[in-house]
C-alpha cells in the first residue's frame, strides 16, 4: 500500500471471452501492477473474460482477490473459487454498493453495457461530491474514443459543467494507470453547489 491510503482497487471491464487478444494482455499487465505495487482488487468475482484475465495476475503477483456477485450469477456458475474473500450480494444495484464501500479506487476497462452502468455510476458519485476517489479509464486500443467525445459534447453544451472534466483520468496503458495510482492525492474539498449546477 501507498502513502496516499489505497489499498483496494475496484476493477470493472468486460466478462467476454470473444475479444481481440489485446484486451486480455492490458487486463492481465494491470493486475499484475496491481499485486505488485501491493494493492488488492476488488472485482465482479466472476470466471470469464478480461475480469478474470485481471484477478488471477492480482492473485499471482502478491495481492488479494475480493469478489463481489449476486446468487443469480453465482448459480449460473460464474462464480470462481479463488477468492480471498467472497461476498453475496442481493442483485446488482447491491453488488455496486459493495464494491464500493469496498474500495478505495476505480479503473475501468473495456467492457460492455454492465461495465459502462458501473463506470457511471461512480462518475456520477464524484461528481456530487459523495467520494474523492481515484477514478481510472483504460483506453486500450481507443476502445473509449467515441465515448470521450461524447463526455466533451456533454460539457460543450452544457449539460454538465467544465469541472467535470478532472473527474476521470485517462490511462493509454496499464502502467499509465498504476503510475496515476500511486501519485494520486485527494482533492481537498467535495465539488461546490456552484461547480455542479454552473455552466
Amino acid at each position: 500500500m501507498t502513502d496516499n491510503g489505497i489499498k483496494n482497487i475496484c476493477v470493472f471491464c468486460s466478462s467476454s471471452n470473444f475479444l481481440s487478444d489485446e484486451y486480455y494482455k492490458d487486463a492481465s499487465e494491470l493486475g499484475k501492477l496491481i499485486g505488485k505495487n501491493g494493492y488488492n482488487i476488488v472485482y465482479g468475482g466472476s470466471t470469464l473474460g478480461m475480469m478474470w484475465a485481471c484477478a488471477s495476475e492480482v492473485k499471482n503477483n502478491g495481492g488479494k482477490i475480493y469478489g463481489v456477485m449476486p446468487q443469480r450469477l453465482v448459480d449460473m456458475g460464474c462464480r470462481t473459487d479463488n477468492c480471498d474473500e467472497f461476498i453475496l450480494s442481493d442483485g446488482m444495484r447491491d453488488r455496486k454498493q459493495k464494491m464500493d464501500d469496498l474500495s478505495d479506487a476505480v479503473i475501468a476497462l473495456a467492457g460492455g453495457f454492465g461495465t459502462l452502468e458501473e463506470f457511471a455510476e461512480m462518475f456520477v458519485q464524484k461528481q456530487l461530491g459523495y467520494n474523492k476517489k481515484a477514478l481510472v479509464l483504460l483506453n486500450t486500443n481507443g476502445y473509449y474514443d467515441e465515448l470521450l467525445s461524447f463526455f466533451k459534447k456533454i460539457v460543450n453544451e452544457k449539460f454538465a459543467g467544465k469541472y467535470t472534466k478532472q473527474i476521470v483520468y485517462v490511462a493509454s496503458t496499464p502502467q499509465d494507470a498504476i503510475d496515476y495510482i500511486n501519485n494520486y492525492k485527494e482533492p481537498e474539498s467535495v465539488p461546490s453547489k456552484h461547480e455542479i449546477y454552473s455552466r
